[in-house]
């Protein structure tokens, strides 16, 4: 059992470190929210969306997407527009737009972008529901469970911890200025995966 936990904690962290768009959210609202509390909806709906997606994977649902190219593919071309859309938005964002952010996103705003980054992102999908539901496969019963469970909860503490890790770097912030670097190199990362579901959908 402890090596199953180790083993999903290790493909969790693994898969949910790199930057992207959904991180950078959870970030940008940790940094620009007058209190934490007021970027909780974003860091909920966040981790609720990763629940579902890892609760899929783990049950089954996966076999279905990979298994059908039709799903594979509207999914990546998708995919594809949707974060280069992402990527422009994050690259252009100003310093006031940043600074100004709490007053842009509402609680409603922030669950609808969290929501749509977290399930109308491919990459975050095929590696939700394409990674973890294929290792999840060498389990059953309580060892299948825990490795769900543990795949779970590392997502949960994940987005609380970024959403903290922004608010520490916002009250430092105050011009909006580093943030404004975060985002270039977001959108350049946001940029490279696009380029990557693409080669992904050329090549087959």
């Amino acid at each position: 059992m402890i090596q199953t936990i180790l083993h999903a904690t290790l493909l969790s962290f693994g898969l949910i470190l790199p930057l992207g768009v959904q991180n950078v959210f959870i970030f940008q609202q940790g940094a620009t929210q007058k209190k934490f509390i007021r970027a909780l909806p974003a860091v909920l709906t966040a981790s609720l969306c990763d629940t579902l997606l890892i609760t899929l994977s783990v049950t089954g649902v996966s076999v279905l997407i990979l298994t059908s190219p039709y799903l594979k593919t509207a999914l990546l071309s998708f995919g594809i527009l949707f974060l280069t859309y992402m990527g422009w938005q994050t690259w252009k964002a100003k310093s006031s737009e940043i600074t100004s952010n709490q007053d842009n996103f509402s609680v409603k705003k922030q669950i609808l972008f969290a929501a749509s980054v977290s399930l109308l992102n491919p990459h975050a999908i095929l590696d939700t529901i394409g990674v973890i539901g294929t290792n999840s496969l060498q389990y059953d019963g309580n060892e299948k469970s825990a490795f769900a469970i543990t795949c779970i909860a590392v997502s949960w503490i994940w987005f609380i911890s970024l959403a903290i890790a922004g608010r520490t770097v916002g009250k430092i912030d105050q011009s909006g200025k580093f943030m404004i670097i975060i985002n270039k190199i977001s959108a350049i990362i946001i940029w490279c995966i696009a380029i990557y579901l693409l080669k992904g959908l050329i090549i087959g």
